[in-house]
Formats: C-alpha cells, sequence, structure tokens
C-alpha cells in the first residue's frame, strides 16, 4: 500500500479495465474485453480493509485521494466522483466484526484470511488514517506530557534570559551584589551559545510530540536539514536582523569589536508560543476530522474547514501578539515601534502555518514557505552589501527606502508576511480535502521527521 501515487492510479485504471496489475488480461485464454460488469468489485477487494474499518464515505474518499483516485478516475469505475464511488463503496462492503477482532489480541489475524491486496483486518490504513481495528491509533507521549514539553522552550529561554542578566548587572548595581557572576565577555558568550543550543534542543523536542508531531512518512535527512536551517534562520534574524541591518546600512559591523544587539522580548515571546501553537493546531484537528464525520460531501466538508483554518490562524496570531507585548511590557522594550512587533508576529504565523501544513501531509509546502522568508531576508542584506562596490549603489535603494519609512524591522515583517499570505492560500486550497484530515499513523523508528 506503500507504492506511489502515479502507481497505485495505474493499478486503479487496469483494474477499471478489466486488467490485473500486469497489464495482461486476468484469465489466460479468455478473449480481451474493455471492462467487465462490476469493475466496482474488483475495487472493493483491492481495498476491501479500507472500506469495512471506515466510519464514513469520507474515509474511503481520503483513502482513495492518497492513492492517488481523481474524479477522471472515478469516472472509468462509472461514477461522477471520488466521493460518489467512495458512498458505493461504503455501501456495498459490510462492516468489520469487531466481535472477530476483539478475539485476536494483535487484531491482525492468520496471513491467510487476510482479503486481497489490502491489510489485514486488524491492520492499521496508512493512506486514511484507520487506527487498528483493536483499539486505538498508536500516538505519542500523553496531552499532560506534551504540553509540558511544549512549555519547555519558553522556561530555557526565560532561564537563558536570566542567567544573561545575572551576568550583566543593570547600570548603578555594585559588582558585590553579583559575587558569583564573573561578567566577562567570554563568560556571557559561552553561556548564550548553551542557552541557543538548548533552545532548539526543546523546540525540536516538543514538536516531536502532540499535535505539532508530524505523522505522515518522513521527506528525507537533507530535506529535513534544510527545512531546520531555513527555521533557524528565520529565528535568528527575529532575534539580531535589525541590529544586523542597522549596522550594514551604517557601513559596519565593525568586527570583532562589535558587539550584537538581540531582541529579547520577540525571542521570549516566540518561545512561549509553542503551546498555543499546539492548542491551536490541535483544536484545528479536531474540528477537521468532525466535520469529516458530519459532511455529506467534500464540497460542504471544504466549506466548513475553510474558516476553521482561518480561525485557528487568528487565534494564534492573537496569543502571540499578547505574549509579543506581554514580554516588551515586562522586559522594558514596550515603548518599541510597530514593525518591532508586527516583524516576530508575521514570523510567528509562518512558522504556525508552516508546521500545519507539515503536519497535514504538506512538508513541501511549508518547506517553501520558509526557504522563500529566509531568501527574501537574506537578499535585503545582500543588497545592501552589493551596494558598496563601486557602480552598484543603486541595487541598495529599496531596502534603505524601506528601513527609512519603517526601520529595519520592515523587511523581516515583509519577507515572513508574504510567505505566510503564500502559506494561507495554499492552505486553504489543500487543507480542504479529505486526505489531509486523515491521522496517518506513526512511520517506522527509522524514518526521519522534521
Amino acid at each position: 500500500m506503500n507504492a506511489p501515487e502515479g502507481g497505485s492510479a495505474r493499478a486503479l485504471k487496469d483494474t477499471a479495465e478489466g486488467r490485473d496489475a500486469t497489464g495482461g488480461e486476468r484469465a489466460a485464454g479468455r478473449p480481451a474485453r474493455r471492462g467487465s460488469a462490476d469493475p466496482v468489485r474488483a475495487l472493493m477487494h483491492r481495498h476491501h480493509a479500507l472500506c469495512a474499518h471506515a466510519v464514513d464515505a469520507l474515509e474511503i474518499a481520503a483513502g482513495l485521494e492518497a492513492h492517488g483516485v481523481t474524479d477522471r478516475t472515478a469516472a472509468r469505475f462509472r461514477h461522477r466522483d471520488v466521493f460518489s464511488l467512495a458512498e458505493e463503496l461504503y455501501a456495498r462492503v459490510p462492516r468489520a466484526d469487531q466481535g472477530a477482532a476483539a478475539e485476536a489480541p494483535g487484531g491482525g489475524g492468520a496471513p491467510g484470511d487476510r482479503p486481497a491486496g489490502g491489510p489485514g483486518a486488524g491492520d492499521a490504513y496508512p493512506e486514511a488514517g484507520i487506527p487498528e481495528a483493536g483499539g486505538r491509533p498508536v500516538r505519542g507521549w500523553g496531552g499532560r506530557c506534551a504540553a509540558v514539553l511544549q512549555l519547555l522552550p519558553g522556561a530555557v529561554t526565560t532561564a537563558t534570559v536570566a542567567a544573561l542578566a545575572a551576568l550583566a548587572p543593570p547600570p548603578g548595581t555594585a559588582p558585590r551584589a553579583f559575587p558569583a557572576a564573573p561578567a566577562t565577555p567570554a563568560v556571557r558568550t559561552a553561556v548564550g551559545a548553551a542557552g541557543v543550543v538548548l533552545i532548539v534542543l526543546a523546540v525540536r523536542l516538543a514538536v516531536r510530540s502532540g499535535p505539532l508531531r508530524v505523522r505522515h512518512r518522513g521527506t528525507g535527512a537533507a530535506r529535513t536539514a534544510a527545512l531546520w536551517v531555513c527555521v533557524c534562520w528565520t529565528a535568528g534574524y527575529a532575534v539580531y536582523g535589525d541590529w544586523l541591518l542597522g549596522q550594514l546600512l551604517a557601513g559596519g559591523p565593525d568586527l570583532p569589536s562589535a558587539t550584537p544587539r538581540a531582541d529579547v522580548a520577540a525571542a521570549l515571546a516566540l518561545s512561549l508560543a509553542v503551546l498555543p501553537a499546539a492548542g491551536c493546531a490541535r483544536w484545528f484537528a479536531r474540528r477537521g476530522r468532525r466535520a469529516l464525520a458530519t459532511s455529506r460531501g467534500l464540497e460542504e466538508f471544504a466549506a466548513r474547514v475553510r474558516p476553521l483554518l482561518l480561525g485557528a490562524t487568528l487565534l494564534f496570531l492573537g496569543a502571540l501578539t499578547a505574549l509579543l507585548l506581554g514580554a516588551r511590557a515586562v522586559l522594558g522594550s514596550h515603548g518599541a515601534p510597530a514593525p518591532a512587533v508586527v516583524a516576530p508576529a508575521a514570523l510567528g504565523v509562518l512558522l504556525f502555518l508552516a508546521r500545519l501544513l507539515a503536519v497535514h501531509g504538506f512538508p513541501e509546502a511549508a518547506a517553501t514557505g520558509l526557504a522563500c522568508a529566509a531568501a527574501l531576508e537574506a537578499l535585503a542584506a545582500a543588497l545592501v552589501l552589493s551596494a558598496r562596490l563601486p557602480g552598484l549603489t543603486p541595487l541598495g535603494l529599496p531596502v534603505e527606502t524601506l528601513t527609512t519609512a519603517a526601520g529595519p524591522a520592515a523587511v523581516p515583517a515583509v519577507a515572513a508576511g508574504v510567505a505566510a499570505l503564500g502559506l494561507l492560500g495554499y492552505g486553504l486550497r489543500v487543507l480542504t480535502g479529505a486526505c489531509a484530515h486523515a491521522s496517518a499513523p506513526t512511520g517506522p523508528a527509522g524514518t526521519p521527521r522534521p
């Protein structure tokens, strides 16, 4: 069942036309014929486990979509669309016997009892997210433990900020008030570097559990590494980008004597926003599954999911904005210009939408959105540097004009905002499909996950 979508679609076409998987006729010696009297019967045998364990016709439609079945493929089975084909399969295939499934502890049964062309009666059906017949699908750690892990990035960031503040006594404080804190630049750099490493590890641990965990098949180690590079770049630019761009526009930075100035409030708010992101993702997933169970058609389901996606995005944006304003008030930087708040808010929404798309089976789109934002931010710095070369001064004019009008924070605000709007538009199209809300089970232990 893990064949490519194109191969599965070709197999379904051969089934509809009366051929076997090799492209030949089913029975040697029989005259070739274009179709069979009941082409759906062969499809019933091929996807018997999916149809027997589905809770409704939309579950079957999700599995067929995952196999690459389109409305054109459904027409070969004499149906107008995939949902109509799924309705017939749901009506014709009897429900799985729960009593027989309960007798087998593993739910798998004997190998000879498995229907042809599909998993065993108790096996999970990965493409449609059907759990094992004997119980619930395999999940990660419990909800409470996952919530603790999602609080971990904020806690580590808070501890790092407190440690750095202790190493740099505020002006007017006697040095003896910090007798055990050797406030040397080397120590501060070491503490800051250790804090960054711990924050990255905490974030990675938080997104590998609970509703932010990607349960679909991994995208490969190289693509996962590229995705994390984009995440680290955009997050690092949100913290140090304003200082770096200001230094570049002023002719600097004067290395190695320059001391980077971090936007601590943005770092603290973004790390604390992991928990509300998980809550919004869980709300969207549950509401989406509920809409999947109660909708009478794919169009009705799509109409129900679009407001859910917009609501989850706005809910997270409101929570992140409150965290940003609260962090700036606590840290004494509440008088920052509006772009200084808009930029990390736009980045937070971009990261939320990217993770939501990855969780629901679209990691390529998530990586593309993050890569676009990172590329725009890197391009702005490259243009400013290129403008220093003879004859290339006009290259830096767009960045200089934007920063003069709205400050250095306008660059990440535009970059992350454009990428977030692109992902939102894409999500309104792909997250309204039934296959996007089929909770795929976890893959093998060796499967790489972003």
